[in-house]
Parts: C-alpha cells; sequence; structure tokens
C-alpha cells in the first residue's frame, strides 16, 4: 500500500502506527509513521512552521531516565528547528501528562536541552528546548511558535 498524504487523516485513527505517510518538503526522512493522530497533526505544523525536522531513531539522543532501579532510553517524538532554536517535542495524551514515567522522561529531557543549550551557545548554536503538549491542545490551525509559549519547559 503507497504511503498516505500526510495532511489527511486516515478513517481508521485507532491503528494509525500501520500506516506510511509521506508528502513532507521540510522532515529529513521522506516517510514517517506516527503513533497518534496528534502526531500527525504535529507533523503537520512541523512540516509549515520548521526549517526541518524529524522524528529521532532509537539511540540517536542517548537520553535515559530512571525508574526504579532501572536507567531507561528516552526517545523524543520530534525535534524540530526553527530560525531561534531547537524543540524537543512530545506529544501526550492529557490523561498522562502526570503519569510518573511521563514525569521522568520529562525531567531527563529538560536536562539534556539544558546542557545541549549550554554546549550550542557557547559554540555558535541555537538553545534547545523541550515541550510536552497535551493531545487534545494539538490542531493543525495552531503555529508552533503558539505551541511553544504555551507549552515550553
Amino acid at each position: 500500500e503507497p504511503p498516505l498524504d500526510y495532511h489527511v487523516s486516515p478513517s481508521d485513527k485507532s491503528n494509525m502506527a500501520k500506516y506510511l505517510f509521506s508528502g513532507f518538503t521540510r522532515c529529513l526522512y521522506p516517510v514517517q509513521k506516527f503513533d497518534s493522530e496528534a502526531e500527525r497533526k504535529l507533523a503537520v505544523i512541523l512540516d509549515r512552521d520548521a526549517i526541518k525536522w524529524f522524528k529521532p531513531a532509537k539511540g540517536q539522543f542517548q537520553i535515559f531516565y530512571r525508574v526504579g532501579a532501572d536507567h531507561l532510553e528516552y526517545q523524543p517524538d520530534f525535534v524540530a528547528e526553527t530560525s531561534e532554536m531547537i524543540f524537543m517535542l512530545e506529544p501526550k495524551m492529557r490523561n498522562q501528562m502526570e503519569d510518573a514515567i511521563v514525569l521522568a522522561k520529562k525531567e531527563t529531557a529538560v536536562k539534556w536541552c539544558a546542557n545541549a543549550s549550554s554546549h550550542a551557545l557557547s559554540n555558535g548554536g541555537k538553545p534547545w528546548r523541550y515541550l510536552i503538549i497535551p493531545h487534545d491542545e494539538i490542531a493543525t490551525n495552531i503555529t508552533l511558535d503558539g505551541l511553544a509559549q504555551r507549552f515550553c519547559i
């Protein structure tokens, strides 16, 4: 089955992860998969408003969070660059926003972004910021700047 146009919501949103999407102009990769409708909508926003964006591969960022005695790898859902900043973005179901694992990932990602910002700024790069966005706040008529103003940590 050929990839779907990422602008169009599939009829069966309950099985979003089975679809391939294409048609991006600013994504680093020609084809993407999304775990949710909120991720697909966020991709529409990023492809319109970011200079470039991508969904990181497992192991690409080497970010680890702690759950009990375990150190687990955190893979952010999206990374997007604008003219002034680089965003690490995590759309999340509203009812999961206060989940202990989500909070552990958020804490680790915020620290990672602070360290990345310090390094980038001392080397002429852009600062990094982390956004965790409730799924029901993501709509294609919202801008990346608007999301950043409301959900940047």
